[in-house]
């Protein structure tokens, strides 16, 4: 039998009232917490503490405080990648970025899922699916990327869209949902 983390890491339908899996959101909430009350004075303290709370972090990364994330540990981010303020990270499934991405202020990557059925939601039933940014992606201001979203490489999307589908190599996408307006 899997225990409901396990469940969780493999993407099928769990509750996050588990006590594993609470215990997981608790611990990050903690490292947070010191994470956003940094100074920005002190660089090098920041990036020990993003790698103690993620999964992977590449060199010459910087996430600009406030951060929120539900695990850190299913987030991994490439080398010299730029988020701004407030950047969100619902990491209940596997969040990948690239190397040289750039996310504007108040970029949300949504992996979580919820039933649609009013049962299973009220009994607090959950699922995820991952997202990836390839290298050198560019999120706009307020981008919200929803769960099982793969942006290509070298790819824009304008401040305020909505990612609800996959966008390929080399394209700038804006709106809501994002549609592509032109190709690079």
């Amino acid at each position: 039998m899997t225990t409901p983390k396990q469940r969780m890491l493999a993407g099928q339908p769990y509750r996050a009232d588990d006590p594993e899996i609470a215990a997981d959101g608790l611990h990050v909430a903690l490292l947070l917490q010191r994470y956003n009350a940094s100074s920005p004075a002190e660089p090098e303290r920041r990036t020990a503490m993003l790698r103690e709370l993620l999964g992977a972090v590449g060199e010459g990364t910087v996430l600009r405080p406030p951060l929120q994330c539900d695990y850190g540990y299913q987030t991994t981010i490439g080398a010299r990648t730029f988020a701004n303020w407030g950047l969100v990270l619902l990491d209940v499934a596997r969040i990948s970025i690239g190397d040289d991405v750039q996310l504007g202020p108040g970029v949300q990557l949504l992996t979580a899922t919820h039933p649609v059925e009013p049962g299973p939601r009220r009994d607090k039933w959950e699922a995820a699916e991952p997202i990836t940014l390839g290298d050198n992606v560019w999120l706009g201001g307020g981008v919200i990327v929803l769960p099982g979203v793969t942006v290509g490489a070298d790819t824009v999307v304008g401040a305020g869209a909505v990612v609800t589908g996959g966008l390929p190599t080399g394209v700038v996408a804006v709106g809501n949902p994002a549609r592509i307006v032109r190709r690079l």
